[in-house]
């Protein structure tokens, strides 16, 4: 439905964009991060078709390898194409699997694209800084433990806080360790939490820790279920603050490195939000003006292949669901601030 709606708007007609093919990762590829059991693993469940490939979250499914292989490996075109100069951004919906271990999957998430393209830059590209930037609901705990010693990889995550959604991780005491401490950033945020709160902590820590850290390439997890209304999450941001990421890192991008920046897509569970949320991100890299109502063509789609009416608006508002609209209690952006201030020197 996102790449349906991107096509509607007219977004991948438009001069400076273009559609690329991806790959399939290969085993050196998923080697880099996933040790060689665990892929002989995912094979073998592969051709089963059932089972599960952890305690139960994530599902094997017939051809699950080849098709975690190609998302992987569609991150690593995008990669490829951004540092041979083809292109200034990509972007790969179907990567930003951000759980998996590299001995397990996790979450849903069967191979870690992000953190196999973190190896593929410092492997292949030699590159010894690179921004790895979360904005999914969920803790990115597979990338953030994948790299926890790393001084290459300057990891920031916003979140739900763990003690309220899954992986139960990523808390601010949490800041990497041996000669990556300080790096790692943490911002674990109430349920409910709203554009204002989340975009005040934004504009504070992003743009202060990047140019302090100065990364030879940024990526980027635009997981959608931080959105108001997602099934699995409880934060209330809407299309406003995914527009302003993507802008302040594609601004980071331009002037830190010349431009080098991918996005990856991640988590969302309301398929509405995603199709909106991914094709306003992609228009915000490419500088193309979205209609403000979602084409009649796409609406028809939507209904016919989700079976719920199709949203009018390209761009969303905050509507507290039902269920979730009790007493809310708000962050405070002060003493989050003040906390990672203490332990993390970058932002001071």
């Amino acid at each position: 439905m996102t790449y349906e709606l991107m096509k509607a708007v007219g977004l991948l007609d438009a001069e400076n964009v273009k559609v690329a093919p991806p790959r399939e990762a290969t085993l050196k590829d998923l080697l880099l991060f996933h040790n060689d059991e665990y892929i002989r693993l995912v094979k073998r469940m592969s051709e089963v078709g059932s089972g599960f490939l952890d305690m139960g979250d994530t599902p094997a499914f017939k051809g699950c390898y080849d098709a975690s292989a190609l998302a992987a490996g569609a991150s690593l075109a995008a990669v490829d194409l951004v540092m041979s100069g083809k292109v200034t951004y990509g972007m790969n919906i179907a990567g930003g699997l951000h759980h998996a271990h590299p001995d397990r999957a996790s979450g849903f998430c069967i191979f870690n694209d992000p953190a196999i393209s973190i190896a593929y830059l410092k492997k292949n590209y030699g590159l010894e800084r690179i921004l790895y930037l979360d904005v999914d609901a969920h803790h990115g705990d597979g990338v953030m433990y994948g790299f926890y010693s790393d001084p290459a990889v300057l990891d920031i995550d916003f979140h739900e806080d763990g003690h309220h959604l899954f992986p139960g991780t990523g808390f601010t005491h949490e800041v990497g360790e041996g000669k990556a401490v300080g790096l790692k950033i943490n911002v674990p945020l109430p349920p409910f939490t709203n554009d204002e709160i989340y975009l005040d902590l934004f504009r504070e820590i992003v743009p202060r820790a990047v140019r302090k850290y100065r990364p030879q390439m940024l990526l980027l997890q635009c997981g959608a279920d931080s959105h108001a209304n997602d099934l699995l999450a409880h934060l209330q941001i809407t299309t406003r603050t995914y527009r302003e990421v993507v802008d302040v890192v594609r601004n980071l991008a331009d002037e830190l490195t010349g431009g080098r920046l991918v996005v990856f897509g991640g988590g969302g569970y309301n398929i509405a939000n995603v199709a909106r949320t991914w094709t306003l991100a992609a228009c915000t890299l490419a500088d193309y003006q979205p209609p403000k109502l979602t084409p009649v063509t796409w609406r028809k789609l939507f209904e016919a292949l989700v079976g719920e009416k199709a949203p009018e608006k390209i761009e969303t508002e905050r509507e507290v669901r039902a269920e979730l609209s009790g007493e809310l209690v708000p962050a405070n952006q002060a003493e989050i601030l003040k906390d990672l201030k203490s332990r993390v020197p970058l932002l001071s």
